[in-house]
């Protein structure tokens, strides 16, 4: 019998492309090619909206055959109104087509009936019930540890996952997350909640069903966290653009595949803004531009990341 669980699929998908590599869509209008906002040059939000649309399935066709997993980002679609969120939900929809994990960075989090509401919008995973088809979501804990609960029994039922933000990897993430009570910082404390949690669900499984959000800015700390939490699927931002590096990130991984993905977003929707790719390929060949950048991120982990993982 097949194993449909969260891990279980995003592991299989590691394994086959050989790479932990997370490719983020963020549109940007400013940072469009200038085909595409010609094309949409009215401007209106409606307008914009199709431009994302575009553009993110263009990105989803470049990296489908490299990469095991897309993470739109839900804020750039949602500041356009509906039509953000119908465009949205179609670039979920061509990815999941495309056999990619989606994992929806929406960073929802609430309590009771609400969080319930949230869980259900947002995560799919094998059941085709949610209104926007991701496997999985981004959550955030600090209305405390029973916010974590619609989502988790949402995600087990529905063969889903969560990814929950422990450490970000913003340069203020400390003001409040490094604040200590009884020798324990808050994020080390969510992190304990969550690698709790995952002994208790995982059951026979290398890894629990409920993931963390560590940035990749912070190695010395990822590392400590990876210790910390050895049953929990990580999530690492901060690669590329925002400075991470492949050395940063190398002690999110354990043996086990799916035990990390590591995100870049920027540095490859908007590739050829930047060296090499800016002389190599200019905005013309935009679409040349990603796909090197992808394969040079694809080639750069894998002197970090364990063979299958």
């Amino acid at each position: 019998m097949t194993d449909t669980t969260y891990v279980s699929r995003l592991a299989s998908r590691i394994r086959s492309l050989g790479t932990p590599s997370l490719i983020g869509l963020d549109p940007r209008w400013e940072l469009l090619p200038e085909e595409i906002r010609q094309e949409h040059s009215r401007g209106s939000r409606d307008a914009r909206a199709a431009a994302f649309a575009g553009f993110c399935r263009e990105i989803i066709d470049l990296v489908a055959p490299l990469v095991p997993a897309v993470k739109p980002q839900v804020a750039f679609f949602e500041q356009l109104g509906p039509a953000g969120l119908e465009a949205l939900q179609d670039i979920m929809q061509h990815a999941r087509s495309r056999d990619l994990i989606v994992i929806a960075d929406a960073k929802r989090g609430d309590i009771g009936s609400t969080a319930s509401a949230y869980a259900d919008a947002w995560l799919d995973g094998t059941s085709g019930q949610a209104a926007f088809p991701a496997d999985a979501v981004t959550v955030s804990p600090y209305l405390g540890p029973d916010t974590l609960q619609p989502f988790i029994e949402t995600a087990i039922r529905r063969n889903a996952g969560l990814y929950v933000l422990v450490r970000t990897s913003n340069p203020e993430a400390g003001v409040w997350q490094d604040r200590r009570s009884d020798n324990t910082t808050v994020f080390e404390a969510v992190a304990d909640t969550l690698e709790n949690l995952n002994q208790t669900l995982r059951g026979q499984a290398d890894l629990g069903p409920v993931g963390a959000v560590v940035g990749a800015t912070w190695p010395e700390e990822l590392a400590a966290l990876r210790r910390r939490m050895p049953t929990t699927p990580l999530l690492v931002p901060g690669y590329g653009s925002q400075g991470g590096t492949a050395g940063d990130v190398a002690a999110a991984f354990s043996s086990h595949a799916g035990s990390a993905l590591i995100n870049s977003s920027r540095a490859i929707n908007f590739a050829w803004h930047r060296s090499p790719w800016k002389e190599q390929f200019g905005e013309r060949r935009w679409r040349e531009a990603v796909t090197a950048a992808t394969q040079q991120m694809i080639e750069d982990l894998r002197h970090v990341c364990p063979s299958g993982a």
